[in-house]
Order: structure tokens, then C-alpha cells, then sequence
């Protein structure tokens, strides 16, 4: 990542909430209602999060008929699926295995 993007990811990820819905959709795209369901927190704190996720470039959003599915970006995923769960920015790193639930 270059030193703007690291810089994006770390405001992005500085926040639990914005963690723990990048671990949900490592596993899974899912929609702004479902989230919100899973994580307990209102629609519009998931959408604002959503969007500063997308924002960084560590979430993609795709339209499937009304409904909006976001997934983590191709690129993150396949650097955590080689690297075992370590997201390396170069200033810092993030263990996604080791974060709090």
C-alpha cells in the first residue's frame, strides 16, 4: 500500500466497529440490514461505516436488483488468505485472528 492508502486504512480501521464488519464480510457479502443484525448496531451507523471502509478501498459494493452487497476487495482478501490473516500496511500490521470480537 502506498503511504496515502496506509494512511486511509488506519483511520478506517481505528474504529472497532469498522473492524469487526471487515472480519463479517471476510467470510461472507452481505447487505447494510444484514450486518446491522449481526453486529447490533443501527442501519445508519452501519452504512456511515460502510462507506468509510469503502472510502480506504477495503470494501467493494455491489448492486444486486434493491439491494446493495459489500464484500471486502479481492486484493485484501487474497493478501490475508496469504499471509494468514495479517493485513501488513508497512508502518504497521493488523492480525485479523487476534482482534476482539
Amino acid at each position: 500500500m502506498t503511504g496515502v492508502d496506509c494512511i486511509a486504512a488506519l483511520k478506517a480501521l481505528g474504529e472497532l466497529s469498522r473492524l469487526r464488519i471487515v472480519r463479517l464480510l471476510l467470510k461472507d457479502r452481505l447487505g447494510v440490514n444484514a450486518i446491522s443484525e449481526r453486529l447490533g448496531v443501527s442501519q445508519y451507523n452501519v452504512s456511515k461505516h460502510l462507506r468509510i471502509l469503502k472510502e480506504a478501498g477495503l470494501v467493494e459494493m455491489e448492486k444486486k436488483g434493491q439491494q446493495r452487497l459489500y464484500a471486502v476487495v479481492p486484493s485484501l482478501k487474497s493478501q490475508l488468505a496469504a499471509s494468514r490473516n495479517v493485513l501488513d500496511l508497512g508502518c504497521c500490521a493488523f492480525r485479523f485472528d487476534k482482534l476482539p470480537k
